[in-house]
């Protein structure tokens, strides 16, 4: 009987064995290059879906000046004499003065902090950033939003970049509300600037 069973078990493993030989064999890695991280890496942004916050600090001003200044005086004199008595005499003087100036000057200052998501890793390992950011105050809306090429050396180790550091940056800060609606002009207002009156 034992040795019954023992033939029986010996015929199930080259079975088994048979079958497993048939079958193929597959080796995969534990490294995965797309995703490996070593354990001494800081924990910046580096791949599609990683999140990156940027600290927005914008500060721009212009100003332009212009002075223009113009004078012309013109005078036409005529007299009709008879021999040495004059008869009519008459006269005619145009003057012009003109003295325009004009200035300009604008100063725009943005500061925010907002988190983006990357879109997509470049050729050359760079980062497309993209994100919104909303701020509802007392019906007040505030929008931000940002666009923008990232170095992965511009990264800080808190995964944190300024938006001095961006290439094509693109930022977008708009209101919508009863206080933006007040700051805009009269449609009638903006047809007479248009025409000049």
């Amino acid at each position: 009987m034992i040795k019954a069973l023992v033939a029986m078990a010996a015929v199930t493993v080259c079975a088994c064995l048979g079958v497993l030989a048939a079958m193929p064999i597959y080796a995969a890695s534990l490294y995965d290059e797309a995703v490996f991280r070593p354990l001494a890496s800081d924990n910046k942004a580096f791949r599609v879906g990683d999140a990156l916050t940027v600290q927005v600090f914008e500060n721009s001003s212009a100003s332009t000046t212009a002075d223009t200044g113009t004078r012309r005086k013109n005078g036409l004199d005529a007299q009709l004499m008879h021999g040495a008595r004059t008869v009519a005499e008459t006269g005619v003087s145009v003057g012009s003065d003109f003295d325009g100036g004009g200035r300009t000057q604008r100063a725009n200052r943005v500061l925010t902090t907002l988190t983006v998501t990357v879109r997509q890793v470049l050729p050359n390992g760079d980062l497309r950033v993209e994100g919104e950011q909303s701020v509802v105050v007392n019906q007040e809306r505030q929008r931000v939003t940002l666009e923008g090429r990232v170095r992965p050396q511009d990264v800080s180790d808190g995964n944190v970049v300024l938006s001095t550091r961006l290439a094509d940056a693109r930022i977008t800060y708009l209101g919508d509300g009863d206080v933006t609606d007040r700051q805009q002009r009269a449609w009638w207002r903006r047809w007479a600037d248009w025409a000049g009156l």
